[in-house]
């Protein structure tokens, strides 16, 4: 699942605050260890990302390939996310640099303005893969 996860940038952060569930496609860089990467764009007063980030517990994110019916894999990974630290930014760089579905993120938008960075520290990671 980690050579997949180096392969893919774009998959699916389910969140969650209460009992309401919000899923989110987004682009994602991995460290290659125990870390995907994630900016939220655009952020204003009042994020619904941000909002659910900050109350969700334990996230999901998903990423998945189809070229298809009979071929097919997919990888699930659960931790907590945290929003990332100023230390913390040159590794988000490099892993959204690396195999983001948008790599070329940062020299399109000022990190400082408007981007924030997330972190999901993966705690299970599961996945699955057709029987081709």
């Amino acid at each position: 699942m980690e050579a997949f996860l180096n392969e893919q940038g774009v998959g699916v952060l389910s969140l969650a605050r209460d009992d309401e569930a919000y899923g989110v496609p987004i682009s994602f860089g991995y460290d290659g260890e125990d870390r995907l990467y994630f900016v939220f764009l655009g952020i204003g007063e009042r994020s619904r990302k941000r909002e659910f980030a900050e109350a969700t517990e334990r996230a999901s994110f998903v990423a998945y390939e189809v070229e298809s019916k009979h071929a097919w894999t997919s990888a699930v990974a659960g931790g907590r996310v945290r929003e990332v630290t100023d230390e913390e930014w040159d590794a988000l760089e490099d892993a959204i640099e690396e195999n983001a579905w948008y790599p070329s993120l940062f020299s399109e938008a000022d990190p400082m303005q408007g981007i924030q960075g997330w972190i999901l520290e993966i705690e299970e990671l599961t996945g699955r893969r057709s029987e081709e």
